[in-house]
């Protein structure tokens, strides 16, 4: 019982760590969830492992039996000349009003998944991960207006990010 405890101590701080947010990022309040489900495109986003290679990067998210959200990633991979496809599950940090949920594609761990900026009819969404190391642009279709682009690059770089990283595909 002891060892189970001490395990839990050094493993909680991380574990909690992968949910949070960086400085500044506030995800969305008034969110629904329901508006947000189905396929979304990726953008643009900063360089990562697990999507290094990746073009024509798709999103889909649906219900869970459980409650919870399905992911569903999907990605060209131009070294293979062939598909890649992640599954993943997603709950909510918070409640079910507030864009902060968290992602998990690997057993028990799981990342922060937080959409910090949302237009009124859920075209566009701008999304963060638990660090300024993760940054998505998401929208319902593959090209984007730019002006979206313009003020997704502005709320990046006042929230630390660093734009000119940003993979734009």
């Amino acid at each position: 019982m002891r060892g189970l405890r001490l395990c839990l101590m050094c493993w909680l701080p991380l574990l909690v760590a992968c949910t949070g947010l960086p400085a500044g990022v506030e995800p969305v309040k008034g969110f629904e969830l329901n508006r947000y489900l189905g396929a979304w495109h990726e953008v643009a986003r900063l360089d990562h492992s697990f999507e290094r290679g990746l073009s024509q990067v798709s999103a889909t998210y649906s219900m869970r039996d459980d409650g919870g959200v399905r992911v569903i990633n999907r990605g060209w991979d131009t070294q293979t000349g062939e598909w890649r496809e992640a599954q993943g599950k997603a709950y909510f940090v918070g409640t079910p009003d507030t864009a902060h949920l968290k992602v998990s594609f690997f057993g028990p761990f799981y990342g922060s998944y937080a959409v910090f900026w949302l237009d009124d009819n859920y075209q566009y969404a701008f999304i963060s991960g638990n660090t300024n190391g993760y940054l998505w642009l998401l929208a319902r279709s593959e090209s984007v207006p730019e002006a979206i682009k313009l003020q997704f690059i502005a709320q990046a770089r006042a929230l630390g990010f660093n734009p000119e990283q940003l993979i734009w595909l």
